[in-house]
């Protein structure tokens, strides 16, 4: 064992009955709460699963499945989809494995434990891992578990491999994550493919989220930076940006795109598509309150980093990226994961511009006539409830462990 991790401090594990007196009893007052709303939640916990497992009436969700996740995406083009997932489990693979490999190596440099207990990993994995072999339940052919069996074989080899590349490879994660995104897109659409107009579900809720993301986040950090530049002309263009999305409602700025955004485009100048005009007005708006999250996390580093930046002779461009900008993201990974979740169900708004997107499709399917006016509507929303509720959930879970990877909120 090297010197480096011979200092490692232990994991310290909890007995359920120590923790339940830490967290449930540790005052009179806590106990008579716990007493109070432990049966509460006990009655709501096992109707809920009664009605998953007993009383709800899963055919609208099995014989729409694919409809559901694709929308009208045409069925004898899926193994396109099936292509860009293999991309995307790679550009993941990527990202979770330099991620990895990077907040391990400061854990071990700060002395901070890296060992998760098997009740950390069930929390973190467990509901994404149910959710999806329900999915597969609902599948009536074998090839899906096939398919999905590669493609996350192909994602768990990946971040192993990455965790393992040298640091000057490392550098260039980013720039090959982007590129791997703009190829499994274009393998969707390229060739002949299937047009954005046609995707639908949980497909194009996804690529509204992942899109915007991709985009705002960069964007929004530049915003923020300029809200703190010393040129009062870009401070004041990049306020006035931040302040007019910040104060605009996101279903408002979706109908404008939609409806009066055309009118001011010249006449010989080819209208964008909807899905373009939404997935912009995603991006702008996210791209604000990124900026005001990231300006919050550049205000909490300390004067102190800037002058020992400009002590040891850096230029203003390499104080920024090198000692202030990570400092303020890493203090502000909380409010950046819950941008992203808001981000996500924010997409449901497509609907009222005509999208078919997850929750336009759980509405559309119960008007089919074998499910017509039989209260399936009940089923299919809290089929879609639970697909969103585990993706934020999961997102929430990776946010908390990467907070403990870089010792936020720790000296």
């Amino acid at each position: 064992m090297s010197a480096t991790t011979s200092t490692r401090p232990p994991v310290r594990r909890v007995a359920p009955a120590r923790w339940a007196k830490d967290n449930l009893f540790a005052t009179p007052f806590n106990a008579l709460l716990t007493l109070i709303f432990a049966p509460l939640v006990a009655v709501v916990a096992w109707w809920f699963l009664r009605f998953l497992a007993v009383r709800a009436r899963w055919e609208i969700v099995e014989t729409n499945l694919t409809l559901y996740i694709v929308g009208a995406f045409p069925r004898d083009q899926l193994w396109r989809l099936w292509l860009s997932l293999a991309i995307l489990a790679v550009v993941f693979g990527l990202i979770g494995g330099l991620v990895g490999a990077t907040t391990r190596e400061a854990a071990i440099a700060a002395g901070r434990p890296l060992t998760t207990t098997r009740w950390d990993r069930v929390a973190r994995l467990g509901p994404p891992a149910l959710l999806l072999v329900s999915l597969l339940g609902f599948a009536r052919t074998f090839t899906p578990f096939v398919l999905t069996a590669g493609v996350v074989a192909l994602g768990v080899a990946t971040s192993l491999l990455a965790r393992r590349l040298p640091g000057a490879v490392r550098r260039s994660v980013p720039l090959i994550a982007v590129l791997g995104i703009v190829v499994a897109l274009f393998a969707i659409s390229g060739f002949g493919g299937v047009p954005r107009s046609a995707w639908g579900g949980l497909l194009i809720t996804m690529y509204y989220t992942i899109g915007a993301l991709v985009i705002s986040y960069p964007l929004g950090i530049l915003f923020a930076l300029g809200r703190r530049s010393s040129l009062p002309m870009v401070r004041w263009v990049c306020g006035a940006y931040v302040e007019f999305f910040r104060g605009s409602p996101l279903i408002t700025l979706l109908f404008t795109g939609w409806l009066v955004l055309p009118f001011f485009l010249p006449a010989d100048f080819s209208t964008p598509t909807l899905v373009t005009r939404a997935l912009t007005i995603f991006i702008l708006f996210t791209s604000a309150y990124v900026a005001e999250i990231v300006r919050g996390g550049l205000q909490a580093v300390g004067r102190g980093q800037w002058e020992a930046a400009q002590a040891l002779g850096l230029s203003p461009w390499k104080q920024t990226r090198l000692i202030v900008l990570p400092q303020a993201l890493r203090a502000v990974i909380p409010g950046l994961v819950g941008q992203a979740i808001s981000l996500f169900k924010d997409t449901t708004l497509v609907l009222i511009i005509g999208q078919q997107d997850l929750l336009a499709i759980a509405q559309n399917v119960t008007k089919q006539d074998e499910f017509l006016g039989k209260g399936y509507i009940i089923e299919s929303l809290v089929f879609v409830g639970i697909v969103y509720w585990v993706a934020s959930y999961w997102l929430s879970k990776e946010s908390q462990r990467l907070e403990v990877r870089l010792g936020v909120g720790q000296r």
